[in-house]
This record gives C-alpha cells, structure tokens and sequence, in this order.
C-alpha cells in the first residue's frame, strides 16, 4: 500500500487557513440539483422578512428544511459550511453545530426561541448527524421542533445515511425527512481532473499532462486536498521557478516526507 505524503508544513499551516468554501467554488458533479436549490434558498435571503413570511407560509418546509447524505469527501461539509459563509455576507445570525462542539448548542438553545419569535431569519446547520450523542440529539429535536412552528428559521442537516439508515432515536430520524432530502455524490477520477485542471488555469499555472493523473494514484483522493496541493504546487513553482512537471511534484513531496 502506498503512503500517501504529506504536505509541507510550511505550505500546509497557510494553507488550512485558505479558500473559504462557497457554493461558488463547490464541484457539483451529479449534485447540480442540491446546489441549484441552495442558491435559490440564498438568494431568498436578500428579500424582506414580510415576503419571506408570505412565501413560507406557501412552503413551510421545503424552503427551509433540508437534509444531505453521502460518503466522506462528497462535499457534505463544504455545503454546510458554505451557506454559514453566504449568512454571513447577509449580515443573517448563522450557527454551526458539530458533535465535538457542544457550547455552540448551548448558545443557540439560550437565543432561539427569541430569534424564532422576531422577524429576523437564521441560519442553522448541523454536520455529522450520526455522530450525535444521545444529548446533542436531545438539542436536535428541540430545535427541530422550533424551526418547524416558524416562518424565518432555516435548518441545513448532513450525515453519512439516508433518515431511514440512520442509527439514531426515531424521533429524530422521522423528522429529518420532513423536509427536503438529498444524497450527495463522489466526484469520478474525470470530474477531479476537470475541476483541478479549471483551478489550476484560474491560478495561471500549467501543468504538465502526467502531474494530475499521478496525484490521484498516488495522493490523497479528496478534492480539498488535491486543492490545497494545487495551491502548494504553485507556491513551490513560483519559489523554485520552475513549471509544474511530476519531478518538481515529487521534490516537493519529498520536502513533505523529510519535515514530519
């Protein structure tokens, strides 16, 4: 079995610090459904809390409520992640919840029922489902319940089942399909080489032929990593002064393996 290499430190502590996730910068591949409905839902963001009232008592659920499921590195997160970062461009209070953060369910149990009461729209979502433990579960369906009884509140769900396989108390897993349900999907070996060979053209750099399918075989297969080794590749090459082939790749893999 191959190991895969690391990153140069150097590299690697700027860049976990680099390219916020966007629904701009996700690769959709078989998701352009999933995506296509979450711009619309932010774009939504951008009208009045008069008319988003009106439109939701249309759509109680379904503008609101949504919850995705697929395999690590399927971009679950990047979504998730994503629609906190377009909250915030919308001046919109926005809460990420994660099973080893339990304080920031703390805070949004403290501020909800306020929140849910006013005219102002809020961002929740939740990775992870089904690493939940029994209290953060207990949190989960309270909040469910709230976002479900308003008319501002938006509710952004992901795991590693469908509701039906999930592993979880019933009352939770009934509810998370009350709204809509998507299944994220794996970008193909193809998908990954269009997607970096844009990222790669954005950034001004060339690559030679053999560099892109080398990666795949021999790093890491997620496209957050292969993003952020595009990016270190770049640094490296204009450090170095020399265009990307497979020699100047494996010397700075090589720099990777002699720094950890």
């Amino acid at each position: 079995m191959i190991k895969t290499p690391a990153l140069p430190k150097q590299f690697a502590l700027d860049l976990s610090h680099s390219h916020q996730p966007t629904l701009e910068n996700f690769l959709p591949g078989g998701d352009i459904a999933l995506l296509s409905t979450l711009q619309k839902l932010v774009e939504e963001w951008k009208t009045s809390s008069i008319q988003k009232k009106q439109a939701n008592k249309e759509y109680p659920l379904n503008h609101r409520w949504i919850y995705w499921w697929g395999s690590a590195g399927s971009g679950r997160s990047h979504l998730l992640r994503a629609l906190n970062i377009a909250a915030e461009n919308h001046g919109l209070k926005h809460f990420f919840l994660q099973a080893n953060e339990p304080v920031s369910w703390i805070h949004l149990e403290e501020t909800i029922s306020r929140i849910a009461e006013s005219d102002q729209t809020a961002v929740i979502t939740v990775d992870d489902v089904d690493y939940l433990d029994e209290k953060l579960l207990g949190s989960l369906f309270r909040i469910l319940n709230i976002v479900q009884a308003s008319q501002t509140l938006y509710i952004f769900m992901s795991g590693n089942q469908a509701p039906s396989n999930l592993q979880i108390r019933e009352d939770v897993r009934t509810r998370l399909g009350w709204g809509l349900v998507f299944q994220t999907q794996l970008l193909s070996d193809n998908e990954k080489i269009q997607a970096l060979e844009g990222a790669a053209k954005a950034r001004g750099l060339v690559l030679s032929s053999d560099v892109l399918p080398w990666l795949l075989n021999r790093f890491y297969r997620d496209m957050p990593n292969l993003m952020a080794l595009l990016d270190a590749l770049d640094a490296y090459s204009l450090e170095t002064k020399r265009p990307v082939t497979l020699p100047l790749v494996r010397d700075l893999l090589q720099i990777g393996n002699q720094t950890t």
